[in-house]
């Protein structure tokens, strides 16, 4: 019987290399299944997401909303900030007061970052660009304020960036102390029950071997870190894999159903019903 090949998208960040590095490597292997990685930017995931393509693929949470009729989620593979989070950052102001009127860069329209910049602000326009362009567009002027996913999470301050907000640290002070759910595993509908739960265990397994095999597993990881030293990117693989990551849990779940009130109560995505964990 021929192997089922299966077409897996995540990004070309270290969290999500981590987190992969036991399929990509070949040390975990599942079954009658071959799994071919497509790395491609979190933006461009979602909006083939949203077109179905990918059988598996990482995507933003925002984006779960526009793709939940296709797609589950899995309980393996989110990333959830923990106390921080995306974060508004500026070389000129120093509140969400000072950028009345002015306008932030964002990292793209389905990003998390964005949908919680248009829940938590009013009054402040924002230009969608590439996330790496952002503290450039700072910079050069062409914009007021950015806000920063990824690496620039954690580089900021040593670049000389004011922060304005952490939306990590006010989710949790409004959620109840919350997990801020960022990023998404999914798996298409089609694939059926059982070979969904064989995907999402073998990304659970995977990211435990990346634990157990950290010698192996942060340096392979840290191929696509833009700019940091082993050290920061051992603390960004760690920020955004974390226990949660192994499997969201009912606090993941409860704070996913609340980012997606909040959005549908703004007008911003539309209502997504229950979501079912695989």
């Amino acid at each position: 019987m021929t192997d089922r090949i299966i077409h897996v998208g995540h990004s070309p960040d270290p969290d999500d290399a981590f987190m992969f590095y036991g399929l990509a490597s070949g040390k975990v292997r599942l079954e009658g299944i071959i799994i071919e990685h497509m790395l491609e930017d979190i933006q461009s995931l979602n909006e083939r997401a949203v077109r179905g393509e990918l059988e598996v693929t990482a995507i933003s949470a925002h984006a779960f909303a526009a793709v939940a009729e296709k797609y589950w989620v899995m309980r393996s593979g989110a990333s959830m900030g923990e106390g921080y989070g995306p974060v508004i950052i500026s070389r000129k102001f120093d509140s969400l007061a000072d950028l009345a009127g002015k306008v932030v860069a964002t990292p793209g329209p389905l990003t998390t970052a964005t949908l919680l910049f248009k829940i938590f602000t009013e009054g402040i326009r924002n230009v969608d660009m590439p996330f790496d362009r952002i503290m450039q567009a700072v910079d050069d002027g062409s914009v007021d304020a950015g806000l920063l996913i990824h690496e620039g999470q954690i580089t900021y301050r040593s670049l000389g960036y004011r922060k304005v907000l952490d939306f990590g640290e006010l989710w949790h002070e409004t959620s109840g102390g919350l997990p801020l759910p960022l990023g998404l595993d999914v798996v298409r509908k089609d694939m059926g029950m059982e070979l969904a739960s064989k995907l999402s265990r073998g990304l659970r397994e995977s990211i435990a071997y990346g634990y157990e095999h950290q010698d192996e597993s942060i340096p392979y990881a840290l191929q696509w870190g833009r700019g940091i030293t082993r050290n920061l990117g051992e603390q960004f693989v760690k920020m955004y894999v974390s226990r949660l990551t192994v499997d969201m849990g009912e606090d993941g779940l409860k704070a996913l159903t609340l980012l997606f009130e909040r959005g549908a109560a703004k007008g911003i995505i539309p209502p997504v019903g229950r979501i079912n964990l695989v």
